[in-house]
C-alpha cells in the first residue's frame, strides 16, 4: 500500500509541476506539451538501464548450480521408477 501512495504522490507532483509550466509559460507552449512523451521515454531509457545493470552484476552460484543438477538427476530417478520416460541422458 505504502508503495501505491509514493507512486501517486510522484505523479501528482509531477503533473504539478507541468500544469506549471503549461501556465507560466517559462518554457515554449510547444515544447512543454512534449514533457509527458519525454518522461516515458526517460522512464524506458531507466528501466532499461537497470535491467542492463543487473544483469551486469549477477552473480552466478556455482554450488546452487551442483544442487540444482543433483535435484534434477534425483527427479529423473523418481520418475524412471515411476515408469515415466524423461528421455535419454
Amino acid at each position: 500500500m505504502k508503495h501505491i501512495v509514493k507512486i501517486i504522490a510522484l505523479l501528482v507532483a509531477i503533473s504539478s509541476v507541468w500544469i506549471g509550466l503549461l501556465q507560466a509559460s517559462i518554457i515554449p507552449r510547444s515544447n512543454t506539451w512534449l514533457l509527458p512523451v519525454y518522461l516515458i521515454i526517460m522512464l524506458g531509457c531507466y528501466g532499461l538501464l537497470m535491467v542492463g545493470i543487473g544483469l551486469i552484476q549477477f552473480r552466478t552460484c556455482p554450488h546452487e548450480a551442483i544442487l540444482l543438477q543433483q535435484d534434477v538427476i534425483e527427479a529423473k530417478e523418481f520418475l524412471k521408477a515411476k515408469g515415466v520416460d524423461v528421455g535419454s541422458d
